[in-house]
């Protein structure tokens, strides 16, 4: 099956950043039908979101010699939600763009980094035996996947070739889109599957969303179960979600697309950065191993090179002091999961920004933000 050609041109303007400002609020607010999509139900008690007493202090974002506050930060940077939790608690939260709370925004990338904690939990109930198993001990991928493990693949250090450029016809990721629209089943893993090396596992980092998605395959080996099914079953239906996500498919009851296309409301993306601040616990219970959050937020080194990057969380780049230990999941057109342990910091940015790469738009600087929210309280 193929997507209409009307849908797949919405699809690349999407990619392409070519949506007009309006548009591309809708295009991540409501589901635009670009792929098969699969529910992700709450469960029955919803988890309290108590406000913080006094809100949240006036900020002062230090960016390239000049000073912002929120209200620039919020224009300037196209942000449809907001939420600031300290210690557990809302200290500001708010709505623009025409979203509301009951609104399901698409996280983009921020998909990849709730994968990950997934690969987090199987481990930690055994159905992964360990990090440094070759990925294909749990899915058949063959090609140069013989040769990664686990790890390797959450922190994008398999050395296959790849170009992440969406606007470059002839990139590895145009292509896997490509493919995407066929939704044809085993399109994804197949393709992957027959890209080339570049380099030795291990040897060379590179952002490649096809890697991600191949975590599907992996956890679908492992558990037995669909991602988006077992996301339900160990996370989105016991900690406490107020709403139902949706979370894409290769095609109609097949593979989860885990790098991307998950669909969730701002408090429920609030509580699950909540869930992994607190080290995966859950009444009292720890369903994440006692070492994952520092693992996963860290970033590693292949030879002299730091890698901002840790199992599919972003570490920021901005040198600050307040940021010393963070960590975030972030999606194009400015989506984030701001993650500060230091400070018990959790900060959700959803935004319709004019490009999907930052490097390609102008704005203050997300990283000088949460380094002012972590210095305001």
């Amino acid at each position: 099956m193929n997507m209409t050609p009307a849908l797949k041109a919405h699809l690349m303007r999407f990619y392409d950043g070519t949506l007009l400002p309006d548009e591309l609020t809708l295009a991540l607010s409501r589901d635009p039908g670009w792929f098969a999509s699969d529910t992700v139900a709450r469960g029955d008690r919803v988890r309290d979101l108590p406000l913080r007493p006094g809100g949240l202090p006036a900020l002062r974002i230090e960016d390239q010699g000049r000073v912002f506050d929120l209200y620039d930060y919020l224009a300037v940077n196209g942000v449809a939600g907001l939420l600031v939790m300290k210690h557990g608690q809302v200290a500001f939260e708010t709505y623009q763009r025409g979203i509301t709370p009951l609104t399901r925004w698409n996280s983009c990338s921020l998909a990849k980094s709730v994968a990950a904690t997934l690969v987090g939990i199987a481990l930690k109930e055994g159905a992964i035996d360990s990090l440094d198993d070759p990925v294909t001990k749990y899915a058949d991928l063959g090609g140069v996947y013989r040769e990664v493990s686990l790890r390797q693949m959450l922190r994008m250090c398999s050395g296959v070739r790849w170009n992440e450029d969406y606007g470059d016809p002839a990139s590895e990721r145009r292509q896997l889109l490509d493919i995407q629209t066929r939704w044809q089943p085993g399109g994804i893993r197949d393709f992957m599957k027959s890209l080339p090396a570049r380099q030795p596992a291990g040897q060379a980092w590179a952002y490649n969303t096809g890697e991600s998605y191949l975590l599907s395959a992996v956890m679908e080996g492992a558990t037995g179960q669909r991602l988006a099914d077992y996301l339900q079953s160990r996370l989105w239906s016991r900690i406490g979600m107020e709403s139902d996500a949706t979370w894409w498919a290769e095609s109609p009851g097949g593979m989860t697309i885990s790098g991307s296309g998950m669909n969730a409301t701002l408090r429920d993306y609030a509580r699950f950065g909540q869930f992994v601040l607190d080290g995966g616990q859950l009444d009292g219970e720890r369903l994440l191993p006692d070492d994952w959050v520092a693992q996963a937020g860290s970033p590693y080194r292949i030879g002299e090179t730091e890698i901002p990057y840790g199992y599919m969380w972003w570490v920021p780049e901005l040198k600050d002091p307040a940021l010393q230990g963070a960590f975030q999941a972030e999606g194009i057109y400015g989506q984030f999961i701001h993650i500060n342990p230091a400070h018990n910091l959790v900060a959700v940015v959803l935004s319709a920004r004019g490009k999907p790469s930052y490097k390609k738009r102008v704005e203050i600087n997300d990283d000088a933000f949460f380094a002012a929210l972590a210095k305001a309280f």
